[in-house]
């Protein structure tokens, strides 16, 4: 009577200990499971914002390259002009120089 005493007690106890085990792994799984569901949700928006930025830098780098294709433009025309701008003054000095010359031929005439 005893043993049968004890036995259902432990049987009893081990139950109610495994019951209260089983809730609790129970809880904790479905906790972690919230948790999984976030970390996923928060990765999804990562890509996404990543993904975004990505797509700006790229656009980003295309302008850039136009950007440099024009200002080499710029500088050969600049370049260009500026050469340009050293052979009219060297021609305007000779024509200068030619008119003195024609002016002094003049005053020697008169």
């Amino acid at each position: 009577m005893i043993t049968e005493w004890v036995f259902f007690t432990i049987l009893f106890s081990a139950t109610v200990y495994l019951l209260i085990m089983v809730f609790y792994f129970r809880t904790l799984l479905r906790k972690e499971k919230r948790s999984s569901i976030v970390v996923k949700n928060t990765l999804g928006d990562a890509e996404i914002v990543i993904r975004k930025y990505q797509i700006q830098l790229q656009r980003s780098l295309g302008n850039i390259d136009i950007l440099s294709d024009e200002l080499k433009k710029v500088k050969n025309d600049l370049k260009s002009l500026r050469t340009r701008n050293s052979q009219y003054r060297m021609e305007n000095d000779k024509l200068r120089q030619h008119i003195k010359e024609l002016e002094g031929k003049i005053e020697a005439l008169l």
